[in-house]
C-alpha cells in the first residue's frame, strides 16, 4: 500500500490543539501520512502559552534530513519557527531537497497573544522562506505584521493585501477573514492573477485554537494528494469550518477545533470555492 506523505515544520503544543499535533491530526483524517520536525517546545494549554523553549538549528536539521533522506515528502507544511536562525536553516533544507509544494503557516503570535516568532525574525520570514512558498496562508494580523500596515478591515483590503504579500515571493497567497466581522468568514485566494473567495457561514464560539495550523496542513494534505490548488484549499476551507463547527469545549480557556468532525458526521471531505 502507498500512501501520501506530507511533513509539518512546526512547533510541539503540548495541550494538543495547535502546531504539530493539530498538523500530523489534519494529515491522517485527510488520509495522509505525516512527519515531522519539531522547531520549539512550548508549554501550552487552553489558557495560553506557559513556556516557550526552541531547538537548536542542528536538531531541526537533522530531524528534516532523516526524514526527507529516506521518507521524503509530497508536500511540506512550515509553521511556528520562532527565530531567525531557524527560518534560514528550513529553507536552506527545503532548498537542498527539491521542488515539492510548501505551504508557509508565517505563524507569530498564539490565540492568547503569546509571541511565537522574535520581532527580528520577521524580516528573515519575508526575505528568506516567503520566496519558496507555493502557498502562503497568513490571517489577518500575520498579513499586518508582514506588510508593516496597522489594520485589514474589510474584503476590498484583504484583495489589496493579498496581491501585495504575493509581491514578496509566495506563489500563490490565501489570507483568511477570520478576524473581520460579518455573518460571513471570507478568505481570498490569490494567484498572482486571479483572486477566489471562500465563504462559509461564521460560527460564534470562542473554542478556535489552532484553526490556523488546521488550515494550512489541510492545505498541504490536499496538494500532497496532488489536487489542483483551489481544490485543496476548498477541502481545507470545508475540514475546518467542520472542525470549529464541533470545536471542543476542554480546558478552561480556548478550546481546540475538533479534527475528527467530518469522520464522525460520516460526511465526505469536500468544498467549493467561488
Amino acid at each position: 500500500m502507498t500512501i501520501p506523505t506530507a511533513m509539518t515544520i512546526a512547533g510541539s503544543d503540548s495541550g494538543g490543539g495547535a502546531g504539530i499535533q493539530a498538523d500530523l491530526k489534519t494529515f491522517q483524517e485527510l488520509g495522509v501520512f505525516g512527519t515531522s520536525a519539531i522547531t520549539a517546545i512550548t508549554a501550552q494549554n487552553t489558557m495560553g502559552v506557559q513556556g516557550v523553549y526552541p531547538l537548536p538549528p542542528e536538531a531541526i536539521g537533522q530531524q528534516i534530513d532523516s526524514v526527507l533522506s529516506d521518507i521524503g515528502a509530497d508536500a511540506v507544511k512550515t509553521g511556528m519557527l520562532f527565530s531567525a536562525d531557524i527560518i534560514a536553516l528550513v529553507a536552506e533544507r527545503l532548498k537542498r531537497y527539491g521542488s515539492v509544494p510548501v505551504v508557509v503557516d508565517p505563524v507569530m503570535i498564539a490565540k492568547g497573544g503569546a509571541p511565537l516568532l522574535q520581532p527580528e525574525a520577521v524580516e528573515a520570514l519575508r526575505r528568506e522562506l516567503l520566496p519558496l512558498a507555493t502557498v502562503l496562508t497568513p490571517n489577518v494580523p500575520e498579513a499586518c505584521a508582514l506588510l508593516g500596515i496597522e489594520s485589514i478591515d474589510n474584503l476590498e483590503a484583504m484583495r489589496e493585501a493579498a496581491k501585495r504579500l504575493h509581491a514578496l515571493g509566495p506563489r500563490n497567497v490565501f489570507l483568511k477573514g477570520g478576524h473581520l466581522d460579518g455573518e460571513e468568514a471570507i478568505d481570498v485566494l490569490y494567484d498572482g492573477s486571479q483572486v477566489t473567495l471562500y465563504r462559509s457561514p461564521r460560527i460564534r464560539t470562542k473554542h478556535t485554537h489552532g484553526t490556523g495550523c488546521t488550515t494550512a496542513s489541510a492545505i498541504a494534505a490536499g496538494l500532497a494528494k496532488r489536487l489542483p490548488l483551489q481544490e485543496a484549499v476548498a477541502e481545507a476551507k470545508h475540514f475546518v469550518t467542520a472542525a470549529i463547527g464541533s470545536a471542543l469545549a476542554i480546558g478552561h480557556g480556548i478550546g481546540p477545533t475538533n479534527h475528527a468532525a467530518l469522520r464522525l458526521q460520516n460526511a465526505p471531505v469536500s468544498g467549493a470555492g467561488k
